[in-house]
């Protein structure tokens, strides 16, 4: 808690301290403070363990590309792994743990990983979990799943909430280093609304680590510039945001850490909140990232990028160690030296230039370079072959490694944007297809100079607004730091002993040199073979050192040898950003039927039926479950009259000259010759012949008709029609409307339904059998004068009606019925009862419309017309589709009459073994009967129309049941249809 490593300065808060924990044991720091950057003041460098070969790993960089120093933060139910240390802001309280490890982090007992490193090689599990085969469940894929991952989830309900939200602007600025916050400040001056988005809690990119790159300081610069922003309406300036993506038409995403920084988020506010953003115009000011160099184990805790020694120094106040080497093969690293040497550490630079310019106050070798490294877990020291041949040791705590920039061109490359080689930084910059609209400023566009990068930001927004019709001019800014960029590519340093290029999953130069070997030399096969990039930071500190290794062993140029492009997110994310609020009952919208709050009133019980909440049965205080209530529902609609809440079927108007003829497209029954105020039963197939769905067609004008869904394929019924209307048959004068919505309709069935009815319509409507039959419809008023729909059809296989009203009058019609109905006996009843009605009359419904159905397995193949062309007729007509032995669908009731019938149970031959080779069918759907007092239900039975009366068994080989059925009649009540057409 001494915090040791302290040095004057930085933009911490050293008003206040803060208390952690980390593995345990308690530290102190100070707001400002990174996790890694507290922990580097109390000298903690070791940090975490790498995945393959459990390495001992300190922070390789201070952002968040950080690929080593990955902790789990809290505890119990908001524990979260796999948390960068770089990024985690430090709170009062914090709890942290490494991770990927067994045992204590200092003695990791998997790190015998290591010692077995020459058998695990890359592409290792290709070559071993092939043999021996009968390995790979026992032995293989039990150990994998083990391994598999670094931190542990918290296994609880996340008690935290997430958000999703949408923002329009102009221009989107993406970081807020200097080029960004130029960028920002030129439009919010020029009247454009703007967004300016960083990842960071604190504005100002490298300018917070860096000293002396402005005239004037450089905080002062900061604070004034989002002074400024803050007070114009248009600019919003949002931090701790990380944008992940760039996709089509000027949609970003982003996800913006609202609470992280605090112990649990304040009441009624989410954690994270996933943007989606609009912009017209967009400017990638998203800076570049230090490479390492590759030398023998330049994986210890203490080696680092220099940038991040630097930013260690300059920002958070941290001299990692009092003798500090510096490893630079360009002009950027020996700023590190120079700060770290005005820091007061001992610094040695070493720099395989021999020209390179002296820094004064430092020891220096040129034209040396390291070649190895000592120290178990921390560096000790530095191993260097001098200009002359000469090795020397040098003692010393910390490395900074300084291989060049590389420019962040992520989220330009999410448009596919292949990056182009720069020989002048030795780095990839964005290519010359950048996708319209999306411009690169600073870093990001290889210009490393300070007064390059605000110029740039500057010049950007500019051209951005002109290409919107705004007039903008470049703002005065401040004199800044304008070197060149000097550089001598340097990737690795040849020698014995493994040099890791990506140190999270444990890629080393040979595992490059065994790819290009064994030919996966291609870009995608080299980081597929090596796993090269593949981990939390997405190489942004390994692909392009491994892409220039592998251009030095297949002598081409590095542009020829080319380069992986990204894809989103540009960081980890949280699921639960993802999910934004969608999670519990908010999963997915939940509709709610018109007479819901009815239902309520009621006691219904609800179950989920696509997006609707239907009600399920209706029970009453005596009764001990739902079959009971669901039976008494069904009873009641047998003997006299029940309503049901149906508006979750599927409407669709069909409208226009060729309504009919489209529909004859769609269905493979004739719907044309339907006559108005007339109903039919309509079948639609899928192109390849099975049925897709089901419903009505209900003729209300010569040019209108009104045609029903099932509930779970009402949206898809929809697209197929849409789609059909404008791709298939353009010419066609058809127009569709989604009417699922603006209708509230109601099932009112059973022998007293027209007793019923007669009570709600209003006079002049004759619902008399001759003058309203079985399957009539009609557009009339009820109660008064409401206009209504009422269509003559029974699902239940009694006398029935469905009544529609708009849908504000569904809630007032449904209390209306039971009232004029209470001497009628009016029952309302739910799916469980509609399901129990249903089978009994033999309906075909979701359990048989299952996708892999056909016309003739239904025992409608009559129905697909040979007279007319539609969708799927056909296919339908296929030999194999349309055979004799096929399944066919059947009645079953139990032999014994209480012996349950089982969906899903397979049929086979009463003395047959219950395998495979026996199957002769299965049960689709299955209910008690009230009526027929046993078990019945439909099945799917080969040759089954010829096989009625003979007795199978059903086996449940999951519940180890079975029991003997008969094939009957799918038809259990009224087969020849004298209830629905009395």
């Amino acid at each position: 808690m001494t915090q040791g490593h302290r040095i004057p300065g930085g933009l911490i808060d050293r008003s206040r301290t803060l208390r952690f924990r980390f593995d345990g044991r308690e530290y102190a720091g100070h707001p400002g403070d990174t996790l890694a950057s507290a922990l580097l003041a109390n000298g903690v460098r070791l940090m975490g363990r790498s995945f393959k070969y459990h390495r001992p790993r300190g922070p390789l960089t201070a952002g968040s590309e950080e690929p080593n120093a990955l902790v789990e933060l809290r505890t119990g139910a908001r524990r979260e792994p796999n948390t960068r240390a770089t990024l985690a802001e430090l709170f009062d309280g914090l709890e942290a743990r490494s991770q990927n490890r067994l045992g204590p982090l200092g003695f990791d007992l998997m790190a015998v990983n290591d010692l077995l490193s020459p058998f695990l090689g890359a592409g290792f599990y290709y070559k071993t979990f092939m043999w021996p085969r009968s390995f790979w469940e026992r032995v293989y894929e039990p150990a994998i799943r083990r391994a598999a991952g670094l931190g542990r989830a918290a296994g609880l309900p996340d008690p935290d909430g997430y958000d999703r939200g949408f923002l329009h602007c102009d221009l989107l600025v993406v970081g807020a280093g200097p080029a960004g916050l130029a960028a920002a400040l030129t439009a919010g001056r020029a009247g454009a609304r703007v967004i300016l988005a960083d990842e960071d809690f604190q504005a100002g990119g490298r300018l917070n680590a860096e000293t002396r790159l402005l005239e004037t300081p450089a905080a002062e610069w900061i604070a004034a510039t989002l002074a400024e922003l803050a007070s114009l309406p248009r600019v919003r300036v949002m931090g701790r945001t990380t944008v992940l993506a760039a996709l089509d038409h000027g949609v970003f995403t982003a996800v913006e850490r609202v609470a992280d920084h605090l112990p649990a988020p304040p009441e009624g506010k989410p954690r994270q909140t996933l943007w989606t953003l609009r912009a017209r115009r967009a400017i990638l000011c998203t800076g570049a990232t230090e490479r390492p160099i590759a030398f023998r184990d330049n994986d210890r805790p203490g080696i680092m990028t220099a940038s991040a020694l630097r930013a260690w120094a300059n920002r958070w106040a941290v001299l990692v160690d009092r003798r500090v080497a510096v490893f630079a093969n360009n002009d950027d690293g020996h700023r590190t030296a120079r700060d770290l040497a005005r820091a007061g550490a001992e610094v040695t630079l070493i720099d395989p230039r021999p020209d390179a310019a002296k820094v004064p106050g430092v020891e220096q070798f040129n034209g040396a370079v390291v070649i190895g490294t000592s120290g178990r877990l921390g560096l000790r020291a530095v191993a260097l072959r001098l200009a002359s041949g000469e090795h020397r040791r040098i003692a010393c705590g910390a490395l900074g490694v300084a291989g060049g920039w590389n420019p962040n061109l992520q989220l330009a490359s999410h448009h596919r944007n292949r990056p182009a080689w720069s020989e002048g930084i030795a780095a990839f910059v964005a290519g010359p297809d950048t996708a319209p609209g999306i411009a690169l400023a600073g870093a990001a566009a290889g210009d490393f100079s300070t007064a390059g990068a605000l110029g740039g930001g500057a010049r950007a927004a500019c051209e951005a607004l002109g290409d919107l019709g705004l007039r903008a001019g470049v703002p005065d800014l401040p004199p800044a730091e304008d070197a060149p960029t000097r550089i001598a590519a340097l990737w690795h340093v040849p020698g014995k002993g493994r040099a890791w290029l990506d140190l999270q999953n444990d890629v080393t130069v040979k595992d490059v040199k065994l790819a290009h070997q064994e030919n996966f030399r291609s870009v995608e096969h080299l980081k597929r073979y090596t796993t090269l990039g593949m981990a939390t930071d997405q190489g942004k500190t390994s692909n392009v050192a491994a892409l220039a290794i592998m251009s030095e062993l297949t002598g081409r140029p590095i542009p020829q040898t080319g380069t992986t492009i990204y894809r989103p997110p540009y960081v980890p994310v949280a699921l639960g950003a993802l999910a934004g609020g969608a999670r519990g009952p908010h999963f997915r919208p939940t509709r709610l039927t018109p007479s819901h709050d009815w239902a309520t009133e009621r006691g219904a019980v609800f179950v989920e039926a696509g997006a609707w909440l239907r009600a399920q049965y209706y029970p009453l205080p005596h009764e001990a479950g739902w079959q009971q209530s669901a039976e008494r529902e069904a009873l009641a609609v047998r003997a006299a009259v029940g309503i049901c809440d149906v508006t979750t079927l599927g409407k669709i108007e069909v409208q226009g000259t060729d309504a009919g003829a489209f529909l004859d497209r769609i269905y493979c029954n004739t719907i044309s010759t339907l006559a108005v105020g007339r109903t039919r039963y309509g079948l639609m197939l899928r192109e390849d012949g099975f049925v897709a769905d089901d419903g009505t067609a209900a003729r209300l004008a010569p040019d209108r008709f009104v045609v029903s869904t099932t509930t779970a394929n009402a949206a898809e019924v929809m697209r197929h029609m849409e789609f059909c209307r404008q791709c298939l048959w353009p010419d066609l004068d058809v127009q569709l409307v989604s009417a699922t919505d603006a209708w509230a309709q109601f099932a009112v069935a059973g022998p007293r339904s027209r007793d019923l009815m007669r009570r709600i319509v209003d006079p002049g409507q004759d619902l008399s059998n001759e003058a309203f039959p079985f399957m009539a419809c009609a557009e009339l008023t009820v109660c008064g004068g409401t206009r209504a729909r009422l269509f003559r059809i029974s699902f239940s296989g009694e006398l029935g009606y469905e009544i529609a009203v708009p849908a504000r009058y569904g809630d007032a019609l449904v209390r209306r019925l039971m009232e004029v109905g209470a001497d009628l006996g009016v029952t309302p009843y739910g799916t469980e009862a509609l399901a129990i009605l249903r089978i009994e009359k033999g309906h075909a419904a979701g359990g048989e419309l299952t996708g892999q159905t056909t016309a003739a397995n239904l025992g409608l193949g009559r129905m697909v017309s040979a007279r007319k062309d539609a969708i799927g007729t056909t296919l339908a007509r296929r030999a194999w589709l349309v055979r004799e032995d096929d399944h066919r669908l059947v009645g079953l009731e139990a032999v014994e009459p209480q012996s349950p019938i089982r969906g899903g149970a397979h049929l086979v031959a009463r003395e047959a073994a219950a395998v495979l080779a026996e199957d002769q069918g299965w049960i689709t759907s299955a209910c008690r009967s009230p009526h027929l007092n046993r078990h019945i239900g439909l099945a799917m039975l080969v040759r089954g129309d010829r096989r009625h009366g003979e007795i199978l068994r059903q086996v449940n080989p999951l519940e180890g049941q079975e029991s003997l059925v008969r094939v009957v009649s799918p038809h259990f009540i009224d087969p020849e249809g004298e209830r629905l057409r009395g």
